[in-house]
């Protein structure tokens, strides 16, 4: 893997918004048609997640059904990378993981991205999606 695209996941708290966004393609649960978002990505302890504030999301069911999808790099370095999503379903894992992306949400320089106030651990932990990604060949 090019040294670039290797690089580029390897955002910190003090990553710019445009850093630590991608695209992603999963396959549709029901249809199985092929679906692009755009989200933000998280590193915790050198591991990528994908989560959202709390809220049902489509792009997580369709993880559940199919953990294969590609990861669109889009700022600094252009790639699609194949990758796996798995759910983190352990409370203490989950809590580890949320206490460090609402700590990297409330960073001041995400302040002017955010339409609304980072709900706090507790709520993340009842209703956010979060899913751990392997990157291949990474």
């Amino acid at each position: 893997m090019d040294e670039r695209i290797r690089r580029a996941p390897a955002i910190t708290p003090a990553s710019s918004a445009a850093e630590r966004t991608i695209d992603i393609t999963t396959t549709g649960a029901k249809t199985g048609r092929a679906r692009r978002i755009e989200i933000w990505f998280y590193r915790v302890d050198g591991e990528i997640y994908l989560t959202t504030q709390p809220a049902r999301r489509s792009w997580y069911a369709n993880l559940l059904a199919n953990p294969a999808f590609t990861i669109h790099l889009k700022h600094g370095v252009r790639a699609d990378l194949p990758a796996t999503a798995e759910p983190l379903l352990d409370p203490d894992e989950r809590r580890r993981v949320f206490t460090a992306v609402v700590a990297d949400l409330n960073h001041p320089r995400h302040r002017a991205y955010l339409a609304q106030p980072v709900e706090p651990v507790g709520d993340w932990m009842q209703g956010s999606p979060l899913m751990h990604v392997t990157i291949a060949g990474a």
